[in-house]
C-alpha cells in the first residue's frame, strides 16, 4: 500500500497508524509518499513511483490519496503504464480510515480486491 499525501508528515503518520492498528506480526508493506522531494507541500510522481516499487510483492499495490492533485498525479502515472508496478490501482477511500482498513485486510491475507473493498467500505463508517 502507498499512502499519498500533500504532506510527508501526514503520509508517514497515517502509515504508522495503519501499521500499528494492523497488530503485531507480519503486516502488509506500507510506504508513505508525501510532499515533494525538497520537503515542501505537494505531490511527487517520483516519490509515488519509488514508494510503489518499494512495497510491490507481485500481488498488486493499492494507492490511497488525500486530495485532488494527488488523485491527478496517480492517475497520470497509471495512464503512463510503465512507472508503477503491474496491478497498481488507485483506491477510492477515505485516507485515514481507508488506510487502516486496507492494511488490516492485506495483513490478514486479503487479495487486492478485498483490500480495495475494505478501504472503500470505510466511507460507511459512522461517527455519530
Amino acid at each position: 500500500m502507498v499512502l499519498v499525501s500533500h504532506s510527508a508528515a501526514v503520509a508517514a503518520s497515517v502509515a504508522e497508524l495503519a501499521r500499528g492498528l494492523a497488530g503485531s506480526g507480519d503486516t502488509a508493506p506500507v510506504a508513505p509518499a508525501g510532499g515533494t522531494p525538497d520537503g515542501g507541500l505537494g505531490t511527487s510522481a517520483e516519490l509515488i513511483a519509488d514508494a510503489a516499487r518499494s512495497v510491490d510483492r507481485g500481488a498488486g499495490v493499492a494507492v490511497l490519496v488525500d486530495l485532488g492533485s494527488a488523485v491527478l498525479t496517480v492517475k497520470a502515472l497509471l495512464a503512463e503504464g510503465d512507472e508503477l508496478p503491474d496491478g497498481t490501482r488507485l483506491v477510492d477511500a477515505p485516507f485515514v480510515e481507508g488506510a487502516v482498513a486496507a492494511v488490516v485486510t492485506a495483513s490478514a491475507g486479503g487479495d487486492a480486491d478485498a483490500v480495495a473493498a475494505a478501504a472503500g467500505e470505510a466511507y460507511a463508517y459512522r461517527k455519530g
